[in-house]
């Protein structure tokens, strides 16, 4: 069986029709309305992004905040924000957020002119823009940080155009990406099955066991190369021989 196809052009004869095989027609109708492309999801800092610019705001930006305020050295701030952070840990919601860190200590509500003023300090590693630029065609791109939406929009700035989707895991879900059931809202907020998404982080529980809990595929990224196997990456050049 054939169907008539209609064709169109800027020639002389601007449309004109062909005949094409009906399981053939068929195949491309089901593919432009049925598959859609795979996403590929990554975490931030320490995926994409190196740790110096979350570093400079908590450890340098803050501290100076804090000594000027309170009239304690830098040492003496940095050494007692520490401590503060440490009380809270990288399973609560609020460890993330630079808003309540300005709220708890008493320093106002400047949290975007201090991420403003440090975000010369951002740093990705080498292969991420290179690999963000291959799989942009391929690959519908979501990341998916913990860090806080402020904070995120700020250290993507020069990559945010890769994206097709950001997601906040505190300011959207107010929680850490920690459970398989995490990902399942995940899943339902943008749409698509587990089996449809592939994460790639550098956090084991949160970027790797957590995701493979709810279905996904992920892919754990050890930049220190003590781990090895078939979804260990070294650096996110390796998802090359992995996404076939």
């Amino acid at each position: 069986m054939y169907f008539a196809l209609q064709v169109h052009d800027t020639g002389p004869s601007p449309e004109s029709t062909i005949l094409v095989p009906g399981d053939i027609l068929g195949y491309y109708r089901y593919m432009g309305t049925k598959m859609k492309r795979g996403i590929l999801s990554f975490d931030l800092t320490g995926t994409l992004a190196t740790f110096k610019f979350c570093d400079a705001v908590y450890f340098e930006g803050l501290p100076q905040l804090y000594a000027a305020r309170y009239g304690v050295s830098f040492e003496e701030a940095r050494d007692y924000l520490k401590s503060q952070y440490d009380t809270l840990g990288e399973e609560i919601p609020e460890w993330y957020d630079i808003r309540y860190w300005f709220h708890r200590f008493g320093l106002g509500d400047g949290w975007t002119e201090l991420l403003r003023a440090y975000a010369s300090h951002i740093e990705y590693y080498p292969e991420a823009p290179e690999i963000l630029e291959r799989y942009s065609g391929e690959y519908e791109l979501v990341l998916i940080t913990n860090a806080a939406r402020e904070f995120m929009e700020v250290e993507i700035e020069p990559i945010r155009e890769y994206f097709t989707r950001t997601i906040s895991c505190v300011s959207d879900f107010g929680e850490v990406k920690k459970t398989p059931d995490f990902y399942g809202k995940v899943c339902r907020s943008l749409g698509r099955r587990p089996e449809e998404i592939t994460h790639v982080g550098d956090h084991w529980q949160f970027d790797f066991v957590a995701p493979r809990g709810h279905g996904l595929r992920a892919f754990y990224l050890d930049r220190t190369g003590r781990r090895e196997g078939e979804h260990i990456l070294h650096n996110l050049t390796e998802l090359r021989d992995r996404l076939i």
